[in-house]
């Protein structure tokens, strides 16, 4: 089963595979030096071949899997060199109900999952982010850019689509550790912050404190749904793949409702090319539950009925890889330490994560997109001349933490 399962897969590339009984699976090009992986044991083989989206990552974390030439980025990079090669994958009606179950995400469950992932030691993050804990796409503009570099590019150009003045109110939904709405209330901005993560709230609050913002930039834990306005701009940058597909409507009514007549709101989300799916089984499962990338098909009804014009989309392609390597590459240098915070398997775990991620952006259809909206066809200029002429002025307040 796990034999044919290989056979199947692979269709370029080289890689080399150690069954349980020793038996070995050559598959792709003999001419190219093969990756070499060892399966420890039947049971994992057969788990393997039963659902490899999810026993695979599983069987990685475990010592189940074992890559013992090249390294798991270059396995996963070889498997996401087949996916072209892969069937149609039809998704059964058991599985597009059971994502609304999922991801229903009401306001204890949007709770219990952001504290999953979110609420884990600062520290972790201080290894492998930038220093102002940008944890969402950066903004290359250009092939050398560094890390830091980009995730500062990242902010001038989100500022420069919300073309922010001073004293306006300023929601930014799914605040993170505070960086974004930081930079806002540095441009002159009056900025109100939301989270559910206790780790971040207290984070911002203390970051907001001791860079003597704290009049100009309040964080609070609230629920998106439970916010009072009216704001002059809204931002949401890697918080909407949390909000769950059954609350798209609430979402963006949410918004409408928030946003002034001639407001501005700017949401940034992952999204995927290939129309609607499912959230990967083991991703769902270990890093974000109640997570969800959307298809844009998903996303634009939502926006429609509640009224909003899509002032602008732009797509980053590659972006969120580029990003992707570099917190990967950051991560394995800081491995020890990072073991000594968790343990072991939340390595690997991690490191599988990472690896995977990148490779869904280089080869898996996955992209980010820059939705801006408003109540107005006025509201921003009609060329999109400004985003350019704000970014080469370089504010000075926008800068790395």
């Amino acid at each position: 089963m796990i034999e044919g399962l290989i056979k199947s897969y692979f269709k370029e590339g080289s890689a080399l595979f150690h069954l349980p009984g020793g038996k070995t699976v050559q598959v792709g090009d003999a001419g190219e030096a093969p990756i070499v992986v060892r399966l420890a044991d039947w049971p994992t083989a057969m788990r393997i071949a039963r659902r490899p989206s999810l026993a695979l990552g599983e069987a990685f974390m475990d010592g189940g899997v074992v890559i013992e030439r090249g390294d798991l980025y270059g396995f996963l990079d070889l498997v996401g060199r087949n996916f072209r090669h892969r069937p149609p994958q039809k998704r059964t009606l058991w599985e597009l109900l059971r994502r609304r179950i999922d991801q229903a995400n009401d306001r204890r469950a949007s709770q219990a999952n952001v504290h999953h992932h979110y609420d884990l030691s600062l520290d972790l993050y201080r290894r492998f982010l930038d220093p102002d804990l940008q944890y969402s796409c950066a903004y290359f503009e250009h092939p050398d850019q560094g890390l830091d570099e980009a995730q500062v590019a990242k902010k001038r150009h989100l500022l420069a689509k919300l073309l922010i003045e001073p004293d306006m109110r300023v929601l930014d939904i799914g605040c993170g550790w505070g960086g974004l709405g930081l930079t806002l209330a540095e441009a002159g901005a009056q900025v109100t912050g939301v989270t559910l993560s206790e780790e971040q709230h207290a984070t911002a609050q203390q970051r907001a404190k001791s860079r003597g913002l704290d009049s100009r930039a309040r964080f609070e834990m609230r629920d998106y749904r439970d916010v009072e306005g009216p704001f002059d701009r809204i931002v949401s940058v890697g918080m909407f793949e949390h909000v769950g597909l059954p609350n798209y409507q609430a979402y963006f009514d949410a918004i409408a409702r928030l946003l002034t007549d001639d407001g501005v709101a700017l949401v940034h989300t992952i999204a995927r090319k290939d129309g609607p799916n499912t959230t990967q089984p083991w991703i769902a499962k270990y890093i974000f539950p109640g997570g969800y990338i959307p298809a844009l098909s998903e996303i634009l009804p939502a926006i429609e009925k509640a009224g909003l014009w899509v002032t602008d989309v732009e797509v980053l392609r590659l972006h969120y890889a580029e990003t992707l390597k570099a917190w990967r590459e950051r991560f394995l240098a800081q491995r020890e330490a990072i073991a000594a915070l968790y343990d072991e398997r939340f390595c690997r775990m991690w490191e599988f994560y990472l690896a995977s991620s990148e490779i869904a952006f280089r080869w898996g259809g996955h992209m980010v997109a820059q939705i801006q909206l408003s109540k107005r066809p006025d509201a921003v200029p009609l060329t999109r001349d400004y985003i350019t002429d704000f970014e080469r002025r370089r504010p000075s307040h926008i800068r790395a933490a």
